[in-house]
């Protein structure tokens, strides 16, 4: 069966976004947002073909291909004694990087380690980075495949135990091979949030860029060594809610940081697989991303 076409977000009533943030999000479930979307798409039929052109296109929006020459990938398995046991994640290398490279986290949103997430990998290595993303789902058998069934296993997890793999890995990344212990992270959605709370866990952690992900608790804010890109969508309620106290503890501490929030973008601009895409703001978040990243985690020429 073809893909049905493909939509940006200003084709699209507000409304029928909120929804789907809702769906992505769990706040309703699959048949809660059929039948709100109904009115938007003459029935059932045609809002579950609104739901399948707001679902990801992996493979029309990959940038770089798995088995780039350019590129040495694996999946790595890493203890977590205080998580889950044992976690996996994707690392990805520059095959000429000469010496130890500058190393950085990304992280996922509340699908696990999907193929969008891959391909963000791939990017950054190529930029010159050892890039590392865990997959939170591990311990109950890594990304299903499947961005439904992902959701309903993400529900699932133990999240003191999915933190503590998370800061696992960062530990293992701090000393990975390959790599030259300058850490920085990147993380998207429930990965934003994940950023953020480890700037306040990491000390080490030199930059990090959260996109549209929760805050951390304030009283954790003073915390925080790290640089920070906070990247929110110009409409996005529920995360943009918790920016304003997040900013006042940030200057209270003191912390080096920066906003982008491009005006008229949705909560996920930055993914390329979906509607929500917006081309100009998620170049220009990127473009910041690698800014700091390059600025802050490559060591000066000597």
């Amino acid at each position: 069966m073809p893909n049905p076409p493909r939509l940006a977000a200003t084709d699209l009533d507000p409304e029928v976004l909120r929804l789907f943030d809702q769906y992505v999000h769990g706040m309703i479930d699959r048949r809660g947002f059929l039948a709100a979307a109904a009115r938007f798409a003459a029935g059932g039929a045609g809002a579950a073909g609104l739901l399948a052109a707001l679902s990801p296109r992996f493979a029309e929006a990959r940038q770089v291909e798995p088995d780039d020459a350019r590129l040495a990938a694996s999946h790595v398995e890493f203890a977590s004694p205080h998580g889950y046991g044992k976690a996996r994640g994707y690392l990805v290398r520059p095959k000429a990087a000469h010496g130890a490279l500058p190393v950085v986290l990304v992280v996922h949103e509340n699908r696990g380690l999907n193929p969008h997430i891959e391909d963000v990998t791939r990017r950054l290595a190529l930029e010159g980075y050892l890039a590392f993303a865990p997959d939170a789902l591990f311990p109950l058998g890594g990304y299903p495949g499947d961005e439904d069934a992902a959701r309903a296993l993400f529900a699932k997890l133990d999240q003191d135990k999915t933190h503590a793999d998370f800061l696992a890995a960062a530990d293992w990344l701090l000393h990975a091979e390959g790599g030259d212990g300058r850490l920085g992270a990147v993380g998207f959605c429930y990965g934003g949030g994940m950023v953020n709370f480890l700037a306040t866990r990491v000390p080490r952690l030199l930059a990090g860029a959260s996109f549209y992900g929760p805050a951390p608790a304030s009283e954790d804010v003073a915390k925080i060594k790290a640089e920070m890109l906070v990247v929110l969508a110009g409409n996005d309620e529920r995360v943009n809610a918790g920016w304003p106290a997040y900013e006042a503890a940030l200057k209270a501490a003191g912390v080096r940081y920066a906003l982008y929030q491009p005006a008229g973008t949705q909560h996920g601009f930055n993914n390329d697989t979906t509607p929500r895409y917006d081309e100009a703001a998620a170049k220009e978040a990127w473009k910041r991303t690698l800014a700091l990243f390059d600025r802050v985690l490559r060591k000066p020429a000597t």
